[in-house]
């Protein structure tokens, strides 16, 4: 059953289009992430589910009813924001009762309901403090736990943790996706960190320039991107985009040709190849002048602990791969750059991808 669904969505101000025609469902109680970069659309396109922007055309519905018109309170949604947003002047208590009195719940159905979520999200100690006595990490508890006192269809994240340290961000990632699971509502999460999608979403929703680029489990959307956008958005660092065209038996890329399997032969002649991509952790660093490899020199070298990050220049590119904890190489020296064919994507000219990397490879079987 599909909990939310934007049906044609479009929203313009003053002659800018911020979104264009986005039509997707968010399937009852899964986890779906917005990820884009800043001016995307997709922070307008979750106000606009929350009914804080009208949209210029299309329909939003939640659980199968038209809210296009209906006022935020009329829409059985609860939403978390980066600023938190608490009542500086109540108690963590109050806070968290706040939308159940709006409501006219009970005095003493509000206590229960309050306590229940306190000890699930482990804060019961805190609500008779008020906001300016909690830490970063307690008050975006507390946000959470006055969006899940009321038991909503929907839950609404924006950007959530962005203002928390890197540390702190990582530990609450766990726990809103652990939350979610268990309490099973719908969630739309708005983010720009790959990392925070990735990890958490049953599905990932990659929206650029105002239009929904993709809509893929978070495997799927590394393994087997849409389009260029897509392949080096979503991976750190990105995929590496090469000049490339097919001939024969060969991959052409600059003045380097790389065979291709005969298994992939008659797929790669008949698509409209332009360009190459490959993952940094597909790519292995041999000795110049290894069969099958490109020729390149180092550019850059960084240490990263458990494992080596190099850049690589080949003709005009840069290449970034993954090499092993201890790799050492000179600045300027001569290197080979080996990667298997069926590892790597292949895009036309206007950045669509027209062939996936092999299933067997990575993709799903």
């Amino acid at each position: 059953m599909t909990a939310v669904r934007f049906e044609n969505v479009e929203k313009r101000f003053d002659g800018v289009t911020a979104l264009k025609s986005l039509t997707l469902e968010a399937p009852q109680e899964k986890f779906v992430a917005l990820l884009g970069p800043s001016g995307c659309g997709k922070t307008t396109a979750l106000r606009i589910l929350a009914g804080l922007e009208m949209p210029t055309a299309g329909r939003v519905l939640i659980g199968g009813r038209d809210v296009t018109r209906l006022q935020p309170r009329d829409r059985d949604i609860a939403m978390v924001f980066q600023s938190y947003a608490l009542y500086p002047h109540m108690t963590i208590r109050d806070n968290i009762a706040y939308p159940l009195w709006l409501r006219d719940v009970p005095e003493a159905e509000r206590a229960a309901k309050v306590a229940a979520v306190a000890k699930s999200l482990e804060v019961e100690h805190l609500l008779d403090r008020k906001p300016r006595q909690l830490s970063g990490g307690q008050r975006q508890r507390i946000a959470l736990a006055r969006a899940i006192v009321r038991d909503p269809a929907a839950f609404l994240m924006d950007e959530p943790l962005s203002n928390l340290d890197a540390r702190l961000r990582l530990a609450m990632r766990g726990e809103i996706k652990r939350l979610c699971q268990r309490l099973g509502t719908t969630t739309i999460y708005v983010t720009h960190d790959q990392a925070e999608a990735m990890t958490m979403a049953d599905l990932v929703a990659v929206m650029g320039a105002g239009v929904l680029q993709q809509v893929a489990p978070p495997e799927e959307v590394y393994d087997r991107p849409a389009n260029r956008f897509v392949a080096t958005f979503v991976g750190s660092p990105p995929m590496n985009v090469l000049k490339a065209s097919v001939s024969g038996r060969d991959v052409r890329v600059h003045e380097h040709t790389l065979a291709i399997p005969e298994t992939r032969r008659a797929e790669l002649a008949s698509a409209a190849i332009a360009e190459l991509g490959i993952r940094p952790e597909d790519i292995h660093l041999v000795a110049p002048g290894t069969p099958n490899s490109l020729q390149g020199e180092v550019y850059v070298v960084e240490p990263m602990g458990s494992e080596t990050m190099v850049d690589v220049r080949v003709g005009p590119d840069r290449l970034s791969a993954r090499a092993g904890k201890g790799f050492r190489a000179a600045i300027g020296s001569t290197v080979g750059v080996s990667f298997d064919i069926d590892d790597a994507c292949f895009f036309d000219a206007s950045g669509v991808t027209v062939v996936h990397r092999a299933q067997n490879q990575g993709g799903k079987p």
